[in-house]
Protein backbone atom coordinates (compact mmCIF):
# COMPACT_ATOMS: atom_id res chain seq x y z
CA UNK A 1 0.00 0.00 0.00
CA UNK A 2 1.33 3.58 -1.10
CA UNK A 3 1.25 6.77 0.68
CA UNK A 4 -1.43 7.76 -1.18
CA UNK A 5 -3.62 5.01 -0.84
CA UNK A 6 -3.19 4.95 2.83
CA UNK A 7 -3.51 8.64 3.28
CA UNK A 8 -6.86 8.03 1.64
CA UNK A 9 -8.24 4.68 4.04
CA UNK A 10 -6.87 6.72 6.97
CA UNK A 11 -9.11 9.97 5.74
CA UNK A 12 -12.23 7.44 5.32
CA UNK A 13 -11.93 5.73 8.98
CA UNK A 14 -11.35 9.31 10.57
CA UNK A 15 -14.35 10.57 8.95
CA UNK A 16 -15.99 7.83 9.62
CA UNK A 17 -15.14 8.18 13.36
CA UNK A 18 -15.88 11.33 12.90
CA UNK A 19 -19.56 11.31 11.42
CA UNK A 20 -19.91 8.11 14.08
CA UNK A 21 -19.12 10.68 17.15
CA UNK A 22 -20.88 12.95 16.26
CA UNK A 23 -24.10 11.35 15.68
CA UNK A 24 -23.78 9.91 19.14
CA UNK A 25 -23.38 13.30 20.76
CA UNK A 26 -26.51 14.74 19.32
CA UNK A 27 -28.52 11.21 20.24
CA UNK A 28 -27.38 11.57 23.67
CA UNK A 29 -28.08 15.89 23.99
CA UNK A 30 -31.37 14.98 22.40
CA UNK A 31 -32.10 12.23 24.30
CA UNK A 32 -31.56 13.85 27.60
CA UNK A 33 -33.11 17.12 26.66
CA UNK A 34 -36.08 15.15 26.19
CA UNK A 35 -35.68 13.46 29.55
CA UNK A 36 -35.45 16.71 31.06
CA UNK A 37 -39.56 17.93 29.07
CA UNK A 38 -40.67 14.88 30.20
CA UNK A 39 -39.72 15.59 33.88
CA UNK A 40 -40.44 18.93 33.80
CA UNK A 41 -43.80 17.75 32.44
CA UNK A 42 -44.59 14.51 34.04
CA UNK A 43 -45.05 12.80 30.69
CA UNK A 44 -42.51 9.61 30.34
CA UNK A 45 -43.22 7.69 27.32
CA UNK A 46 -45.84 5.88 27.18
CA UNK A 47 -48.17 7.72 29.63
CA UNK A 48 -51.15 10.23 29.48
CA UNK A 49 -52.37 12.98 30.75
CA UNK A 50 -55.66 14.74 31.15
CA UNK A 51 -56.50 17.86 29.58
CA UNK A 52 -59.16 19.92 31.14
CA UNK A 53 -60.91 22.22 29.06
CA UNK A 54 -63.05 25.55 30.03
CA UNK A 55 -66.51 26.56 28.56
CA UNK A 56 -66.76 29.46 26.82
CA UNK A 57 -68.00 32.66 28.96
CA UNK A 58 -71.39 33.70 28.07
CA UNK A 59 -71.78 29.99 25.92
CA UNK A 60 -72.99 27.00 26.44
CA UNK A 61 -71.19 24.11 28.70
CA UNK A 62 -70.39 22.22 25.97
CA UNK A 63 -68.87 25.41 23.96
CA UNK A 64 -65.05 26.26 23.49
CA UNK A 65 -63.57 29.73 22.81
CA UNK A 66 -61.22 28.73 19.44
CA UNK A 67 -58.83 30.56 21.65
CA UNK A 68 -59.14 27.75 23.82
CA UNK A 69 -58.95 25.17 21.04
CA UNK A 70 -55.80 26.92 19.97
CA UNK A 71 -54.43 26.69 23.57
CA UNK A 72 -55.19 22.96 23.76
CA UNK A 73 -53.09 22.84 20.45
CA UNK A 74 -50.12 24.63 21.39
CA UNK A 75 -50.17 21.89 24.64
CA UNK A 76 -50.33 19.01 22.15
CA UNK A 77 -47.33 19.56 20.34
CA UNK A 78 -45.78 19.37 23.82
CA UNK A 79 -47.38 16.05 24.68
CA UNK A 80 -46.86 14.68 21.61
CA UNK A 81 -43.36 15.40 22.18
CA UNK A 82 -42.39 13.82 25.58
CA UNK A 83 -44.38 10.28 23.50
CA UNK A 84 -47.54 10.53 25.69
CA UNK A 85 -50.77 10.76 24.93
CA UNK A 86 -53.94 12.95 26.14
CA UNK A 87 -57.49 12.73 27.19
CA UNK A 88 -59.70 15.94 27.09
CA UNK A 89 -62.32 16.62 29.16
CA UNK A 90 -64.75 18.82 29.93
CA UNK A 91 -64.49 21.05 33.59
CA UNK A 92 -67.38 19.68 35.21
CA UNK A 93 -66.10 15.97 34.34
CA UNK A 94 -63.03 15.90 35.56
CA UNK A 95 -63.19 13.24 38.74
CA UNK A 96 -59.40 12.00 39.67
CA UNK A 97 -57.32 13.49 42.21
CA UNK A 98 -54.17 15.43 42.42
CA UNK A 99 -51.11 14.22 41.29
CA UNK A 100 -52.55 11.02 39.95
CA UNK A 101 -51.80 11.95 36.26
CA UNK A 102 -49.99 15.20 34.61
CA UNK A 103 -52.94 17.42 34.32
CA UNK A 104 -53.36 20.69 31.74
CA UNK A 105 -56.38 23.17 33.32
CA UNK A 106 -57.26 25.75 31.10
CA UNK A 107 -59.50 28.59 32.05
CA UNK A 108 -59.82 30.95 35.04
CA UNK A 109 -62.42 30.25 37.33
CA UNK A 110 -65.07 31.56 35.78
CA UNK A 111 -65.57 29.35 33.51
CA UNK A 112 -63.74 26.36 34.88
CA UNK A 113 -64.41 25.07 38.10
CA UNK A 114 -61.54 22.72 38.41
CA UNK A 115 -59.57 25.81 38.33
CA UNK A 116 -61.74 27.20 40.94
CA UNK A 117 -60.71 23.84 42.99
CA UNK A 118 -56.81 24.33 42.26
CA UNK A 119 -56.59 27.88 43.45
CA UNK A 120 -58.14 26.80 46.72
CA UNK A 121 -56.20 24.04 47.59
CA UNK A 122 -52.70 25.28 45.80
CA UNK A 123 -53.06 28.82 45.26
CA UNK A 124 -55.14 30.16 48.06
CA UNK A 125 -53.31 33.77 48.04
CA UNK A 126 -55.01 34.04 44.74
CA UNK A 127 -58.57 35.88 44.73
CA UNK A 128 -60.25 36.63 41.51
CA UNK A 129 -63.09 38.35 41.12
CA UNK A 130 -66.21 36.10 39.46
CA UNK A 131 -68.76 38.77 40.39
CA UNK A 132 -69.73 39.43 36.36
CA UNK A 133 -70.63 42.30 37.02
CA UNK A 134 -69.53 45.60 34.90
CA UNK A 135 -66.97 47.36 36.12
CA UNK A 136 -63.35 47.89 36.92
CA UNK A 137 -62.44 44.82 38.60
CA UNK A 138 -64.38 42.43 36.46
CA UNK A 139 -62.01 39.12 36.35
CA UNK A 140 -59.28 41.48 38.45
CA UNK A 141 -56.13 39.14 40.28
CA UNK A 142 -55.70 39.61 43.41
CA UNK A 143 -52.08 38.40 44.86
CA UNK A 144 -49.44 39.39 47.05
CA UNK A 145 -51.45 42.92 48.09
CA UNK A 146 -51.75 43.76 44.15
CA UNK A 147 -54.86 43.76 42.35
CA UNK A 148 -54.48 43.26 38.33
CA UNK A 149 -57.61 44.69 36.40
CA UNK A 150 -58.19 43.98 33.35
CA UNK A 151 -57.99 45.60 30.42
CA UNK A 152 -60.30 45.19 27.38
CA UNK A 153 -57.85 44.81 24.31
CA UNK A 154 -54.89 46.39 26.08
CA UNK A 155 -53.71 44.28 29.07
CA UNK A 156 -54.86 40.91 29.75
CA UNK A 157 -53.20 38.92 33.06
CA UNK A 158 -52.97 35.03 33.00
CA UNK A 159 -51.41 33.00 36.33
CA UNK A 160 -49.17 30.29 34.62
CA UNK A 161 -48.75 27.46 37.54
CA UNK A 162 -46.74 24.65 37.74
CA UNK A 163 -48.54 22.70 40.80
CA UNK A 164 -47.38 19.09 42.76
CA UNK A 165 -48.34 17.86 46.05
CA UNK A 166 -44.46 16.33 46.47
CA UNK A 167 -42.22 13.98 45.72
CA UNK A 168 -43.38 11.22 42.85
CA UNK A 169 -46.67 13.43 42.13
CA UNK A 170 -47.36 14.41 38.70
CA UNK A 171 -47.72 18.43 37.84
CA UNK A 172 -50.49 20.14 37.37
CA UNK A 173 -50.24 22.51 34.90
CA UNK A 174 -52.51 25.97 35.63
CA UNK A 175 -53.57 28.37 32.99
CA UNK A 176 -55.68 30.60 34.44
CA UNK A 177 -56.28 33.97 32.41
CA UNK A 178 -59.01 36.42 32.36
CA UNK A 179 -59.73 35.81 28.67
CA UNK A 180 -58.96 32.82 26.21
CA UNK A 181 -56.75 34.91 24.22
CA UNK A 182 -54.48 35.40 27.32
CA UNK A 183 -55.01 31.71 28.05
CA UNK A 184 -53.58 30.83 24.77
CA UNK A 185 -51.22 33.25 25.26
CA UNK A 186 -50.05 31.58 28.68
CA UNK A 187 -50.02 28.05 26.84
CA UNK A 188 -47.82 29.72 24.34
CA UNK A 189 -45.56 31.04 26.84
CA UNK A 190 -45.37 27.46 27.96
CA UNK A 191 -44.40 25.90 24.71
CA UNK A 192 -41.15 28.80 24.20
CA UNK A 193 -40.33 29.06 27.44
CA UNK A 194 -40.40 25.24 29.20
CA UNK A 195 -37.02 24.98 29.51
CA UNK A 196 -35.80 28.63 31.01
CA UNK A 197 -38.81 27.50 33.82
CA UNK A 198 -37.27 23.91 34.12
CA UNK A 199 -34.08 25.19 34.90
CA UNK A 200 -35.18 27.95 37.35
CA UNK A 201 -37.64 25.60 39.68
CA UNK A 202 -36.82 22.14 38.36
CA UNK A 203 -39.39 19.69 39.72
CA UNK A 204 -40.63 22.53 42.17
CA UNK A 205 -43.71 24.17 42.00
CA UNK A 206 -44.02 27.71 40.72
CA UNK A 207 -46.78 30.17 39.84
CA UNK A 208 -45.94 33.29 37.63
CA UNK A 209 -47.98 36.10 36.82
CA UNK A 210 -48.03 37.08 32.95
CA UNK A 211 -49.44 40.14 31.05
CA UNK A 212 -50.65 40.01 27.40
CA UNK A 213 -50.03 43.51 25.56
CA UNK A 214 -52.43 44.90 23.25
CA UNK A 215 -54.16 42.21 22.28
CA UNK A 216 -56.41 44.10 20.15
CA UNK A 217 -53.45 44.27 17.95
CA UNK A 218 -51.18 41.11 18.67
CA UNK A 219 -53.32 38.42 19.43
CA UNK A 220 -51.46 36.39 22.20
CA UNK A 221 -48.31 36.95 20.70
CA UNK A 222 -46.62 39.75 22.86
CA UNK A 223 -46.56 38.71 26.53
CA UNK A 224 -44.44 40.05 29.23
CA UNK A 225 -43.49 38.30 32.29
CA UNK A 226 -44.69 40.59 35.37
CA UNK A 227 -43.91 38.56 38.46
CA UNK A 228 -43.02 35.34 40.06
CA UNK A 229 -45.68 35.28 42.80
CA UNK A 230 -45.20 31.95 43.49
CA UNK A 231 -44.76 32.52 47.37
CA UNK A 232 -47.96 35.05 47.77
CA UNK A 233 -50.00 32.79 45.75
CA UNK A 234 -49.36 29.82 48.10
CA UNK A 235 -49.68 31.43 51.13
CA UNK A 236 -53.13 31.85 52.31
CA UNK A 237 -54.63 35.50 52.10
CA UNK A 238 -55.91 35.86 55.71
CA UNK A 239 -51.95 35.20 56.97
CA UNK A 240 -50.46 37.44 53.92
CA UNK A 241 -51.60 40.42 55.81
Amino acid sequence: MNDDVRNIVLGVIATTLSGGFGWFIRTYQWRRALRRKQAFFGLPTGSDCLFVVNRQMGGTDSSLHRNDAFALLEISALIKDCGATVQIVTHDAARQGFGERAEFCVGGPVSNTRTTAHLSSMLPGVRVDVSGERGPDRGAISVGGEVYRWEKGLAEYVLLARLTTGRGSRPVFLLSGQTANSNQAAARYLARHHRELARKYGAESFCVLLKVVNSDAYGPDVTELVADVTRAARTPAAAAV
